[in-house]
């Protein structure tokens, strides 16, 4: 019958999953509005863009009464777009003020202090909700800790890494390692684990 979207969580990405799944176009990219679009006249409530959506965010409902209870459901919750618009670990960069470019990053890592500094594809960015803020990353670590984010293509090589996203960890102007791959909120303790064994070797 129709799809419910819950703005107030759904950081509204072009490359959401609902989209690429929608087999009737329901879900578009409005590139003019820079916004996901709905257009319930082609849903077929086949619950492929809910299936997708790793944070909940995308709802289909059945039915007028499920429309209903949905609606309301979204209408009282009570987050807002601003507790989502975090600089996140694999997600899109939010600000300018972690943003460097790969030219960057070896005049970044001449600073004595520790410097992190995290290499994604953004056509590959995962949604900001499910992923670490950097806050969470950098919370127990010295206060002149540095975090960078570099945006790169598939064939970035440097400092031999092989996934995306990469956090590059440096101390002294050299790389004490990295931890690869994605890892999102359920697995924090685990990332902060492996940030602290690299740190401290």
């Amino acid at each position: 019958m129709a799809v419910l979207i819950n703005f107030k969580i759904c950081d509204n990405a072009k490359e959401c999953g609902g989209i690429e799944v929608c087999p009737t176009k329901a879900l578009s990219w409005s590139d003019k509005d820079k916004k996901i679009v709905v257009d319930n006249s082609k849903c077929i409530s086949c619950g492929k863009c809910e299936s997708e959506c790793p944070i909940g965010a995308i709802r289909v409902a059945h039915n007028e009464a499920e429309y209903n209870k949905i609606k309301n459901e979204i209408d009282k919750d009570e987050r807002t777009i601003k507790d989502l618009f975090v600089d996140r670990y694999g997600a899109v960069s939010i600000s300018d003020f972690f943003r460097i470019n790969v030219n960057e990053i070896s005049n970044k890592i001449e600073n004595d202090s520790l410097v992190l500094i995290e290499v994604y594809n953004p056509d590959f960015a995962e949604c900001l909700l499910k992923s670490i803020p950097i806050k969470e990353i950098t919370n127990n670590l010295p206060e002149n800790t540095l975090y960078y984010k570099v945006e790169v293509n598939n064939d970035f090589t440097l400092y031999n890494v092989n996934t995306l996203p990469t956090l590059l960890i440096f101390k002294n102007k050299n790389l004490l390692g990295h931890i690869d791959g994605y890892y999102n909120n359920d697995n924090i303790e685990e990332f902060i684990d492996k940030l602290n064994n690299i740190i401290e070797k």
